[in-house]
C-alpha cells in the first residue's frame, strides 16, 4: 500500500486508540539506529515471498489444530508475533516473523538464529523492547506505522496479523492463506476486540 493511501487510515487509528504519533515516530528512529548493518535488503525478503503460496499465521487458540490440518511445506510461512511459539512447537520454523516484540522473545530470537527473518515494528509503546531485544537479532527489517524513511518501511496494516498479510501482498505472494485468525474472540479484552475489528476491516479491504 502506498503511504499516501495508508496515512488517512493511520490517522483514524491514532484517533480511535489515542496513540501518540510523535512517540511512534521516535520509536521508528530508535529502531533504525539500532538495526544498523543487520538489516536484510527488501530484495532478499521479496525473493522469499514473490510468486509463492504464503501461509499467514495469527495467534488464535485454534492455530495448533489448524496447523495440523494443512501441509505446511507447501507454503512459505509468515508468523504474526505470538504465533511463532505455536509454530515452533510443531517442529517448523517460520520463514518470516512479523512482530512488535510482545510475543515470547526467547522463541523469536531462537527462530531468528535458525534462519527466520524478523520484521520488527517500532511504535510508542515498545521503545524499551526495541532497545533491549533488537541488538540480539540479525537478518531483520524495520517497519513503522508512520511515514517510511531510510531502512524503515511501511507496507500497511496495524496489528501483527494484518501487517503480515499486507507484507505478503506487497511483496508479491501468489496466494495468501490465513490460519489462526479469530476476529470474533469473545474471550479477548475490549481493547483487543477493537484491534481485531480493525484487523478484519483492513484484511477484508485488501484481499
Amino acid at each position: 500500500m502506498n503511504y499516501l493511501e495508508w496515512e488517512p487510515i493511520y490517522k483514524e487509528i491514532l484517533k480511535d486508540f489515542g496513540f501518540n504519533r510523535e512517540e511512534n515516530d521516535r520509536s521508528a528512529r530508535i529502531l533504525c539506529d539500532t538495526i544498523k548493518d543487520r538489516s536484510v535488503s527488501l530484495d532478499e525478503l521479496e525473493k522469499i515471498i514473490r510468486g509463492e503460496d504464503v501461509l499467514v499465521c495469527g495467534d488464535a487458540p485454534t492455530l495448533r489444530e489448524d496447523l495440523r490440518s494443512i501441509e505446511l511445506f507447501d507454503f512459505k510461512i509468515i508468523a504474526a508475533d505470538g504465533a511463532t511459539s505455536t509454530i515452533l512447537r510443531e517442529g517448523v520454523f517460520p520463514d518470516v516473523i512479523v512482530t512488535d516484540l510482545d510475543g515470547t522473545i526467547g522463541d523469536i530470537i531462537y527462530a531468528n538464529r535458525m534462519g527466520s527473518i524478523i520484521v520488527v515494528l517500532g511504535h510508542g509503546d515498545n521503545i524499551e523492547m526495541v532497545k533491549k531485544v533488537v541488538p540480539n537479532l540479525s537478518r531483520l527489517l524495520g517497519t513503522t506505522h508512520g511515514a517510511p524513511f531510510d531502512q524503515i518501511y511501511n507496507f500497511g496494516g496495524f496489528t501483527d496479523g494484518d501487517r503480515a498479510v499486507f507484507l505478503a501482498d506487497a511483496l508479491g505472494a501468489r496466494q495468501i492463506t490465513l490460519l489462526g485468525f479469530d476476529f470474533e474472540d469473545a474471550t479477548a479484552s475490549e481493547r483487543k476486540r477493537k484491534k481485531l475489528r480493525w484487523a478484519k476491516r483492513l484484511i477484508d479491504g485488501l484481499l
